[in-house]
C-alpha cells in the first residue's frame, strides 16, 4: 500500500483522532517528504532542524515514530520471518561463529536449512509456489541469520525446485515436489560452464537423443562445456537441472543432427542412498571462495551420461517416443526467451535480499556514529561523529537509499507475484525488465556501501566480529549470479530501445514506461531557461521537479544514444555499434531505474547532486541552480541526521540479525570489550 499523502496525512491530523505514535509518524513523513527549513518551522511539534551545529538533540517522542515506522514497514510477512529470528534465537548451535573452516561452514549451512525445514516446519517450495511473496520474505530472514544460508535456499527452491516446478510439467511436479520441498531431494542447478556464463545460449554441453532406448545421452564435449561454479554440487546434491543443447540424430539438413537449442533435464548426480557420485559423472569442489563459503560450488563433468526421456523439462518443448520434436513456440529464441523468462524469480529475490544487506549494514555503521564522539568545540564535551557534514554525507543518502529500496523491491516482488497468478505477457515482459535493473543497480549500490560503512566505522569496523567484512564478502557475488549486472543493464537499454521505437511508430508502451511520451516530448522542445534557473527551495523539494528532472535525463540519454547507434551502425554494424555506445548504453539504463526508484518513493536530491555533469551539459541545470542543489542536499543530510536513529531502528533488526557489537542498540562498547575477554 503506498504512503498516505500529505493531503491525506493533513486531513487526519484534522480529525484530531490520531495516537502519539501515528502523530510521530506523521511528522516523519512530513519532515522525510517535504521538510521545512527552519524559518518555515510554524508548528512546534515538527521535526525541525536544531540550531546548534554541534551536539544534536534527540527526537522527542523518538521511540514512538521508530516504531510507528517499524509497523508501517514489517508488510504482511513479518510475523514468518519473526518465527523464523526466534527460532534460531533458541538454537545457538545453529548460529553461524565468526570463525569457521570452511568445511565446517558447509556443514552448518546445511544443518541450518534442514533444521529451518523439518524442525521450524517451513515449506520452502510451497510458499514458492502459492505465495512468492511470502518466500521471499523468509529468504531474507534466512539470509539475516547467515547470508550462505539464503543463498543455499535459494539454490534448493529458487533455482533447482524452480527449474522443476516452472519448466517441467505436472509429471515432473508429481515426481519430485515434495521431496524437494522437504529437503529429502537436495539439488543444483546446472548451468554456468566453464566458458560460458551470462551468454547461455553459447553453452556447449549436449544432450542427444537415443530413440533406441529411449534416452538422452548427456556429455561434455570439452573443457571449457565443464559445469563450474555450480552450488549445492560439491557436497550435498543428489541431482542436478543441466541446461544443455538438445541434439535430435537424422533430423537436420541432409539428415544432419539438428540441434533445438537449450533445454532443461533432470540429472541424478549421487546415490540416494549411499550418495555416492554415480557413473560417468565427475564432480570437483571450486574450493574455498572470498565469501558464502557455506555454499558448497563445485564442477560437474558427464560423460555419456544417459537419463530417461521423461527427465527433459518440457514446457516449452518435447520429443516424442519416435524422436519427433513438437513446441508451442516456434523458433529457438522464443523457446530460449520463455524458458528463461520462467527463471527471473532469481533476480527478484537478489534484489529483494540485497535491500535487507544494506539495512544491516547501514544500521551498524549509524549506530555506531551516534555512539562515537570525537573532537569538539574548545572546552565542550565531545561530539557525535554523526554530527560532522561529511560523515552525514556519506551515510544519510544511504540510508534514504535503503527506504527507496525497500519501496521498490517490496512493489518488484508484487508485481513478480501477479505476473505469476496471471501469466499476463505484458506484465512478464514488465518484471523481466525491471527485476534487471533493479537487481543491477541495488546489488552494485549496496556493495559500495558496505565499504563506505566500514570505512565509517574507523578501526572497528575492520574487526571480522563487526560484520563488514562478512557483509562485504558474501554480498559481492550478488553482482554476478543470476546475471552480470553490465550485462542485465544492456538489457534494460535494448528494452527502452524497442520502446522508443514503439513510441514513434504509434505503438503502445507497456505500464512502467508509460513516462517516456511525455518525457520525450519534453525534450524534443528545448528546456525553459526561466525553469532552468529557478534556485527557490520550494522548487528544488517539489517531487514533481525532481521527478521531472529525471525522466527528462532518460528521455535525452534514449535520444542520443538512439541517433548514435543509427550513425555508428553504418560503417559498423549492429553489434559494433552497440560496443561504440555501451557505456551510454548503461547510464541510459542506470538513469531509467532511478527514475523508476523515485517514481515509487521520492528521494531524489543525493541522485541529482550524483549526476549533476548531466544536466550541466544540457543546460536543464543552470550553474546557479546546481550550487544551490549542492547546498541544498548537505542541508537535507543534516535533517535526516536528526532522525537517523529512528530511521534505523524502524528496521526492527533483532540483535541475531545485527550481531555487530558496534551495532548494538545498548552498550554496544561493553558488548564489543566482553567480546574481545575484558
Amino acid at each position: 500500500m503506498p504512503p498516505p499523502t500529505p493531503a491525506s496525512r493533513a486531513g487526519e491530523s484534522a480529525a484530531g483522532d490520531e495516537s502519539p505514535a501515528t502523530r510521530r509518524l506523521r511528522c516523519l513523513s512530513l519532515h522525510l517528504l517535504q521538510p521545512s527549513s527552519p524559518a518555515d518551522q510554524a508548528e512546534p511539534s515538527s521535526l525541525a532542524l536544531a540550531a546548534c551545529a554541534g551536539r544534536a538533540r534527540r527526537v522527542e517522542g523518538g521511540a514512538d515514530v521508530a516504531a510507528a515506522l517499524a509497523a508501517y514497514l514489517r508488510g504482511r510477512h513479518r510475523a514468518a520471518q519473526m518465527r523464523l529470528f526466534d527460532f534460531f534465537r533458541a538454537r545457538p548451535d545453529l548460529q553461524t561463529p565468526v570463525e569457521m573452516t570452511t568445511a565446517e561452514h558447509r556443514e552448518l549451512c546445511f544443518r541450518q536449512l534442514r533444521a529451518l525445514v523439518r524442525d521450524a516446519g517451513v515449506r520452502p517450495l510451497t510458499l514458492m509456489a502459492n505465495d512468492p511473496a511470502e518466500y521471499f520474505a523468509v529468504m531474507e530472514a534466512a539470509g539475516g541469520a547467515d547470508i550462505s544460508l539464503g543463498v543455499k535456499l535459494g539454490v534448493q527452491y529458487s533455482l533447482w525446485g524452480g527449474s522443476v516446478i516452472n519448466l517441467g510439467t505436472k509429471k515432473h511436479r508429481d515426481r519430485y515436489f515434495d521431496g524437494i520441498d522437504n529437503l529429502d531431494l537436495p539439488g543444483c542447478f546446472a548451468m554456468t560452464e566453464l566458458h560460458h556464463g551470462s551468454n547461455v545460449q553459447a553453452l556447449q554441453t549436449t544432450a542427444t537423443f537415443d530413440p533406441v532406448t529411449d534416452e538422452f545421452i548427456i556429455n561434455t564435449p570439452n573443457d571449457g562445456a565443464i559445469k563450474w561454479w555450480i552450488g549445492n554440487a560439491a557436497v550435498h546434491g543428489k541431482f542436478a537441472t543441466v541446461f544443455a543443447r538438445l541434439i535430435l540424430p537424422l533430423q537436420g539438413k541432409a539428415g544432419e543432427p539438428a540441434d533445438m537449442g537449450i533445454h532443461a533435464f533432470i540429472v541424478p548426480i549421487r546415490d540416494l542412498e549411499t550418495h555416492a557420485v554415480l557413473p560417468g559423472i565427475e564432480i570437483n569442489d571450486c574450493g574455498h571462495k572470498i565469501g558464502l563459503n557455506g555454499v558448497d560450488n563445485g564442477a560437474l563433468r558427464f560423460r555419456s551420461v544417459r537419463v530417461p526421456r521423461d527427465n527433459l523439462l518440457n514446457r516449452f518443448g518435447d520429443v516424442s517416443r519416435d524422436g519427433k520434436y513438437t513446441s508451442s513456440l516456434p523458433t529457438i529464441n522464443k523457446r530460449f526467451a520463455a524458458t528463461l523468462g520462467e527463471l527471473v524469480g532469481g533476480r527478484v529475490g537478489i534484489a529483494y535480499c540485497s535491500v535487507g544487506v544494506l539495512r544491516v549494514a547501514v544500521t551498524i555503521a549509524v549506530r555506531y556514529a551516534l555512539l562515537r564522539h570525537q573532537f569538539g568545540p574548545p572546552k565542550q564535551p565531545e561530539i557525535s561523529v554523526l554530527d560532522y557534514q561529511s560523515h552525514q554525507h556519506k551515510l544519510m543518502p544511504m540510508l534514504a537509499s535503503a527506504y527507496a529500496f525497500h519501496f521498490a523491491t517490496v512493489q518488484l516482488v508484487d508485481k513478480y507475484s501477479e505476473m505469476k497468478k496471471t501469466n499476463d505477457e505484458d506484465l512478464i515482459a514488465d518484471v523481466h525488465v525491471l527485476s534487471s535493473g533493479l537487481k543491477a543497480y541495488i546489488t552494485s549500490f549496496t556493495a559500495k556501501s558496505i565499504s563506505i560503512c566500514r570505512e565509517a566505522c574507523g578501526g572497528h569496523g575492520y574487526a571480522a566480529v563487526n560484520r563488514f567484512g562478512a557483509l562485504r564478502n558474501d554480498h559481492d557475488i550478488f553482482q554476478t549470479f543470476e546475471g552480470d549486472n553490465t550485462v542485465l543493464l544492456q538489457q534494460v537499454a535494448g528494452d527502452l530501445l524497442k520502446q522508443y521505437q514503439e513510441k514513434f511508430k504509434g505503438g503502445t508502451l507497456s505500464v512502467t514506461w508509460n513516462y517516456l511520451r511525455d518525457s520525450m516530448g519534453t525534450y524534443l522542445s528545448q528546456p525553459n531557461p526561466v525553469t532552468a534557473r529557478w534556485e527557490g527551495e520550494d522548487h528544488l523539494r517539489d517531487p514533481n521537479f525532481q521527478l521531472d528532472a529525471f525522466r527528462y535525463r532518460t528521455s535525452r540519454l534514449l535520444h542520443s544514444v538512439a541517433a548514435r547507434l543509427q550513425k555508428h551502425s553504418k560503417t559498423l554494424g549492429g553489434f559494433g555499434a552497440w560496443n561504440r555506445c555501451l557505456n551510454h548504453l548503461l547510464t541510459l539504463a542506470e538513469s531509467h531505474i532511478e527514475s523508476v526508484i523515485l517514481a515509487k518513493f521520492i528521494e531524489s536530491v543525493k541522485r541529482i547532486w550524483k549526476d549533476i555533469g548531466t544536466y550541466r551539459n544540457v543546460d536543464y541545470v543552470a550553474p546557479n541552480k546546481a550550487k544551490a542543489i549542492h547546498k541544498l542536499t548537505d542541508y537535507l543530510s543534516y535533517q535526516v541526521r536528526l532522525v537517523a536513529k529512528e530511521l534505523v531502528d524502524a528496521f526492527d533488526l533483532p540483535d541475531l540479525i545485527i550481531r555487530a557489537p558496534i551495532g548494538m542498540q545498548s552498550e554496544a562498547y561493553a558488548q564489543y570489550t566482553q567480546f574481545v575477554g575484558f
